[in-house]
């Protein structure tokens, strides 16, 4: 099977913009401006069954429906944040297929009416955007982004921004503050951006994979996109495996392939041959999954993936073999949530500090036996309490930790 959003791992220099070109690239785009209105533009995507790639899985086309046409101007900006450890899938799409990705984003602005976008970058990814900035410019000198497109009234520009590097902007409303020139927090939701979003004004944001399954929707239609992947899932996900596979990296398969497909078959197996203890299908906010031969069996789709306790999220799957304590995982992604926690609700400023606390006496052997039991009721506390999803982030591979894999939590106890 061909590539859908990973192309330029079959054609050579697709980040060369006459290459993308030359492959049908801009196409879609140009269509749609001249023969197209942009509602049959957002008809054609939610047809499509495409769901968001940054976690939540949306309906994509269903969002875009949401924006508020009462009110102007409208806004599209593209989540580049990609701070969920273990997802990398997003950069190599920017470094690889970046024309793709902007006509995806190009393509959505022009569906809900939005003449400016921006690409929300990482503070990390400054060199990338500097990359971008040369793929917009080329866009603008070849007549595919600027004034009276193609002829048309429509116009549309975009520019990236960076951010400081903070895992919170990943959030789509705290991403809003930011690009605003703010202090990175959430906001109270309601209201959602497609009403009240960029400087008040109605915005559509979606992850940069998201965009990347745009062009080819409209190239290829949404009959085509449909019959790939599953009923509840279409299409392909980009799935970055990490852990102890012996080929990390990032996999494009169809929505419905299995753990075990893609542990054993595409990454060639756990390294040194040993069994597999534990996954973590979202990346570090994910839940831990105890591994059967029902759980690598299971289909990674949204939907499936629940059955056996977790949720799909952004695909960043890490696998954990027997020589893992997962006390110790914990450990690191409580540390990593206390330090990214933007302190704005009580809930996660204050429970991410005393989880930290526990879970650094249990890994230096300094823990009572009621620790373990303290570290659950904190982390259950948190649940459904905080501001935005970063506190419940960083209360599943607690709960689900303890829960799962009790004998691990044991032997950190001082007898």
């Amino acid at each position: 099977m061909s590539y859908i959003l990973l192309r330029h791992r079959d054609i050579p220099d697709l980040n060369k913009f006459n290459v993308y070109k030359k492959n049908g690239g801009l196409a879609a785009f140009k269509n749609a401006v001249t023969k197209m209105k942009p509602t049959e533009v957002t008809d054609v995507v939610k047809n499509s069954g495409l769901r968001g790639r940054g976690g939540a899985g949306f309906p994509t086309g269903m969002k875009w429906s949401f924006i508020d046409n009462k009110n102007w101007p409208h806004y599209v900006v593209a989540n580049a944040d990609e701070s969920e450890p273990g997802t990398f899938k997003d950069r190599e799409i920017m470094e690889s297929n970046p024309f793709q990705f902007l006509e995806g984003l190009a393509l959505a602005s022009y569906a809900v009416g939005a003449t400016v976008a921006y690409v929300y970058l990482r503070g990390e990814f400054w060199e990338l955007a500097a990359f971008l900035d040369e793929k917009i410019a080329e866009m603008e000198n070849a007549g595919y982004l600027g004034d009276k497109l193609f002829g048309t009234e429509y116009s549309l520009k975009i520019y990236t921004h960076l951010g400081a590097g903070a895992y919170i902007c990943g959030e789509e409303t705290a991403l809003l503050e930011s690009l605003e020139g703010k202090r990175g927090q959430p906001r109270v939701r309601p209201p959602f951006p497609p009403s009240f979003g960029l400087y008040g004004k109605p915005t559509i944001i979606n992850n940069v994979e998201t965009f990347t399954n745009v062009p080819m929707i409209l190239a290829n239609g949404a009959e085509w996109y449909k019959a790939i992947g599953t009923q509840d899932s279409p299409g392909v996900k980009i799935f970055s495996l990490s852990g102890r596979v012996r080929k990390p990296g990032n996999y494009e398969l169809p929505f419905g392939t299995t753990f075990r497909q893609l542990i054993y078959e595409h990454a060639g197996g756990v390294q040194e041959g040993r069994p597999v203890k534990a996954i973590m299908p979202a990346g570090a906010s994910s839940s831990l999954i105890v591994v059967d031969d029902k759980v690598l069996d299971t289909p990674m789709d949204y939907a499936s993936v629940r059955t056996v306790g977790a949720e799909l999220g952004s695909a960043s799957i890490i696998v954990l073999d027997d020589t893992v304590n997962i006390q110790w995982v914990v450990n690191k992604t409580v540390h990593f949530f206390k330090h990214e926690s933007c302190g704005k609700c009580t809930p996660c400023r204050e429970g991410t500090y005393w989880m930290q606390n526990i879970t650094h006496r249990l890994n230096d052997g300094h823990a009572s036996t009621g620790d373990v039991d303290l570290l659950l009721n904190v982390a259950k506390q948190m649940q459904g309490k905080c501001l935005c999803a970063l506190g419940d982030f960083a209360t599943t591979a607690v709960t689900t930790g303890i829960e799962r894999f009790p004998q691990d939590f044991k032997k950190a106890v001082k007898a």
